[in-house]
């Protein structure tokens, strides 16, 4: 898989001695999450690991050197049965996800480190997370937290109704992949489709709201995009991404210093 992490913040390729010097209540690992599944006709399988890596390779990048942060290898198949039905999606249960990401934070505490952060790119991973940064909190003290796609970064230019509802394959993935991998993005492919409109809001919404649908990419994308990816550029992907891996950056900076405010 193709990566953008510096070699320096590889957390694979030190050592266990190097391991072993680093402080453990101070360093800062991070452990990818995304996903091997459908994008449509247009972009690879890997888009969402490969948009994981891209940002948060470039936000490691601005961390300042003198600190401990590392990326961990990511975990690429997530929670994907949304895709199941489309050719090449890999899947794995609930269940596998939070037993795999539970014995690697049983390994990551038996090593003595104590913070560990959960960097998630896909969607459908997103609950799961959530759930295994609490869990594992309780059980091992680790100081756990969760930072999902751009961290919040605002992508001037994008529609409202791409911001809301282009979920998968439309424009902000499309742009990051044309900047990071062009030869992987085939725009002669593109097709779009919405899962629900902005211009016309219902009461029952696709996720993010009180009262939400469960859905599957089949019941609304025969091509398995949701969102418009036509509007892409590459020249938008550099500029969004590197907006993101600052916004990125910054939150690794304060998780790297977070102590909890202790009660009166």
């Amino acid at each position: 898989m193709k990566t953008w992490i510096p070699d320096a913040r590889n957390f694979a390729y030190l050592t266990w001695k190097q391991v072993d010097a680093l402080p453990r209540s101070s360093t800062l690992l991070v452990l990818p999450t995304a996903a091997i599944e459908q994008h449509g006709h247009h972009l690879p399988l890997a888009t969402d690991t490969l948009i994981n890596n891209l940002l948060l390779g470039k936000a490691l990048s601005l961390v300042p050197p003198e600190l401990p942060v590392y990326a961990l290898p990511p975990i690429c198949y997530g929670k994907s049965n949304e895709h199941i039905g489309f050719p090449g999606t890999l899947s794995v249960s609930a269940q596998t996800f939070l037993a795999l990401v539970h014995d690697l934070g049983a390994s990551i505490a038996a090593s003595g480190f104590q913070k560990l952060v959960f960097y998630n790119t896909h969607g459908g991973n997103s609950s799961l997370v959530d759930v295994l940064a609490r869990d594992l909190r309780a059980e091992f003290g680790l100081r756990t937290f969760t930072l999902f796609g751009s961290a919040g970064a605002e992508f001037e230019g994008v529609s409202a109704q791409e911001r809301t509802y282009g979920f998968h394959a439309g424009e902000i993935e499309t742009a990051f992949l044309l900047h990071g991998t062009p030869e992987l993005v085939h725009p002669k492919e593109y097709t779009a489709n919405y899962i629900a409109r902005v211009d016309t809001p219902e009461l029952l919404k696709p996720e993010g709201s009180s009262a939400n649908f469960a859905w599957l990419t089949k019941d609304i994308a025969s091509s398995g995009v949701m969102g418009d990816p036509s509007p892409a550029t590459a020249e938008n992907g550099e500029k969004w991404s590197n907006e993101a891996a600052a916004r990125i950056a910054e939150t690794l900076v304060a998780m790297y210093n977070f102590e909890p405010r202790s009660s009166a």
